[in-house]
């Protein structure tokens, strides 16, 4: 069932994490201080983000020294193993991610995030102030539009460049976040 991301009120704060990447080693959102950082809660099982994963890796790269895209994925691996540490290695290798993929074992970070599905978009200002949630682009599983990251372009040049962006932004759609029992949002 899709599920739409929450739209998080514009200027919250990006809530600090401390999580290992996918690659062995640990990354903060403090060390990330004084640079705009976009979070992106992902899956690898999950339709939506199959359909935008390779468009993914060319905006990182465009963004580059500009903006810190950071991957977190969140979701139960118990009960999804294709979300597990591997299958994320190899859909990084597969979409050309270079960017860090994180693993959010207790979810603790996607709940203090208000992350809602994967995918799901907060990019922040070099503040670590929330200046856009919501979709990459129009593309999703069941139509044929280009993946093109189009939103989250105009939102990241726009944030860049000093211009404010309004709250009118078209919320992520994908697959709900699957949470271990006792830990869904309220």
């Amino acid at each position: 069932m899709a599920v739409n991301s929450f739209m998080v009120p514009l200027g919250s704060a990006a809530p600090d994490f401390d999580l290992p990447t996918i690659s062995g080693g640990r990354l903060t959102l403090s060390s990330l201080k004084g640079s705009p950082v976009l979070v992106v809660f992902l899956s690898n099982h999950c339709p939506y983000v199959r359909r935008i994963e390779n468009g993914l890796g060319p905006y990182a790269a465009d963004y580059l020294g500009r903006v810190a895209t950071v991957a977190i994925s969140s979701n139960d691996v118990v009960n999804y193993p294709d979300d597990d540490t591997e299958h994320l290695i190899e859909q990084a290798r597969r979409a050309g991610f270079g960017f860090p993929y994180l693993i959010d074992e207790t979810q603790d970070v996607a709940r203090a995030y208000r992350a809602a599905c994967t995918p799901d978009f907060f990019l922040y200002d070099a503040d670590h102030r929330l200046a856009y949630r919501g979709e990459f682009d129009s593309a999703r599983p069941r139509n044929d539009d280009p993946v093109t990251g189009t939103s989250l372009r105009t939102a990241t040049d726009a944030m860049l460049t000093g211009r404010t962006l309004t709250g009118d932004q078209n919320p992520s759609l994908g697959c709900g976040i699957k949470w271990k029992p006792g830990n869904e949002p309220e």
